[in-house]
């Protein structure tokens, strides 16, 4: 599955389109490595994405194409938040 589709079935980002702009502006890693909208991602791959001032590390748990709200949290396993240091 795409990542710009995973992040957005995953419910991680709320629009497809939203994804796509996180990832092309480089704010994204898939393994450590910066990753495209059109990544083809693997369970277990580690995801690790900056939003604004926190970095959030996910690892792949499964593909599914379309889950229910309730079941978006299972497509993950939560490694880890941290706080970005603001540069001034």
């Amino acid at each position: 599955m795409r990542l710009d589709k995973y992040l957005k079935v995953s419910r991680l980002i709320k629009r497809r389109t939203l994804a796509k702009e996180v990832a092309e502006n480089e704010r994204i890693l898939v393994n450590d490595k910066l990753a495209k909208p059109s990544k083809e991602l693997n369970v277990g791959d580690i995801i690790t994405i900056e939003f604004g001032n926190k970095i959030v590390k996910v690892r792949v748990a499964s593909l599914d194409s379309f889950v229910k709200k309730e079941d978006a949290l299972n497509m993950y396993e939560f490694i880890s938040e941290e706080k970005k240091e603001l540069k001034s």
